[in-house]
């Protein structure tokens, strides 16, 4: 009827008609799954499981950012971590195997209650393995345990602030206006309001989710960017400080599931005159924090002022790549090419409080590691540097 050019154009019309339509059933897809009715699920999580146990196993991928998990039926609950069985997954599916060979295992190392599910229910926290038995490349929790154990004498001591950033599922920061920005930062830090702060709800309904796991969240506040926030998890000693940010992370990501809003870890979410976002790790010994402590921390920042580099590696997930568009030497960061140190300095490399100071001894807080680092990985190089000498 229309002749071959005719032909041409009205198949075309139908091939992006047809794209416009899968396109937007996909849209509507995702925007349904964020707002699912969570009174309809309230009447299937109430009716009682009998003595069977539902434990959520969760293990970092092959990214070393992201977290998955997945849930297995025990029979009844365990008591002890010999209780909880070796698992495996599709390895090929998390960046950590090959199709060919893709069986990898989960071996669990801590449990947490589960806020989710109640009751006998449980999180399992796992170290992931390849089908040698060797650990996968983004296991840093096997070489950080051996490390926190040479160490223990020192009884090392971490807190992790770890920032964050709320984003709409399009990418765009929570609760901006979507056709510009918001006003200059000043007014969003530990604000209060509905014109200066993004997300509250999500960030109460996580901290009760990590007092509910026991996990040793210490506090909460808004950030200097608006729809950033921070909690702080610590003081733990050792190899808690990995476990507990690992979950306190899964739980954040787990909760703001429910309320259709993603989260960043990404140190610098927005350019421009925004602030990024860190994971500050405070930290002391046994001899930092007793009387005369301030030498110990001195002769640790020396330590660590010979060792810059090394520290940046592995202060994110791509060996300083991430840190270089945050720590830029302005929005409170130090640069990322120089290592500095002072008291109450927020723009240097290591900040030793004013507190601290004044009574001489303490703890140090090392400014440096990325919002998106693991946390295995710089409690590590920090205990290394400062009380193996490596």
């Amino acid at each position: 009827k229309y002749g071959r050019n005719g032909h041409q154009l009205s198949v075309l019309h139908s091939l992006i008609n047809l794209h416009h339509k899968y396109s937007t059933r996909s849209t509507l897809k995702m925007q349904c799954h964020a707002q699912t009715s969570k009174a309809v699920l309230d009447r299937y999580m109430s009716l009682p499981q009998g003595t069977r146990v539902q434990a959520t196993y969760i293990w970092i991928d092959g990214t070393g950012e992201g977290l998955r998990s997945k849930t297995k039926t025990l029979e009844s609950k365990p008591g002890k971590m010999e209780d909880l069985p070796i698992w495996n997954y599709d390895g090929s599916s998390c960046h950590q195997a090959e199709g060919s060979n893709s069986d990898t295992y989960l071996h669990p190392v801590k449990m947490y209650p589960c806020p989710f599910r109640k009751g006998d229910n449980v999180l399992v926290l796992c170290e992931a393995y390849k089908y040698n038995k060797e650990p996968t490349k983004t296991n840093k929790r096997k070489d950080c345990l051996a490390v926190m154990e040479k160490a223990k004498e020192h009884k090392p001591w971490f807190g992790i602030e770890q920032e964050y950033t709320f984003l709409d599922q399009d990418g765009h920061p929570f609760g901006w206006p979507k056709n510009g920005f918001p006003g200059p930062q000043g007014p969003y830090y530990c604000a209060v309001g509905a014109s200066r702060v993004y997300g509250r709800d999500i960030v109460e309904a996580h901290y009760r989710c990590c007092l509910y796991a026991g996990i040793k969240i210490s506090g909460t506040n808004a950030e200097v960017m608006p729809a950033q926030w921070e909690f702080q998890v610590g003081p733990t000693e050792g190899i808690d400080m990995g476990d507990d940010l690992w979950v306190a992370r899964y739980l954040m990501e787990r909760v703001a599931e429910d309320f259709g809003v993603v989260v960043s870890l990404d140190p610098k979410p927005m350019v421009g005159d925004w602030n990024g976002a860190g994971a500050h790790c405070n930290f002391s010994t046994k001899a930092m924090r007793e009387e005369g402590g301030m030498k110990h921390i001195e002769a640790a920042i020396e330590k660590l002022s010979k060792n810059h580099d090394s520290h940046i590696k592995a202060y994110d997930p791509n060996e300083g790549k991430d840190n270089e568009r945050r720590l830029t030497g302005a929005h409170e960061t130090s640069s990322i090419l120089d290592f500095s140190s002072g008291v109450a300095n927020r723009g240097a490399s290591i900040r030793i409080p004013r507190e601290v100071s004044a009574q001489g001894y303490g703890y140090l807080e090392d400014r440096r590691p990325s919002s998106n680092c693991d946390p295995y990985s710089v409690t590590m190089v920090i205990v290394k540097t400062t009380c193996l000498g490596d």
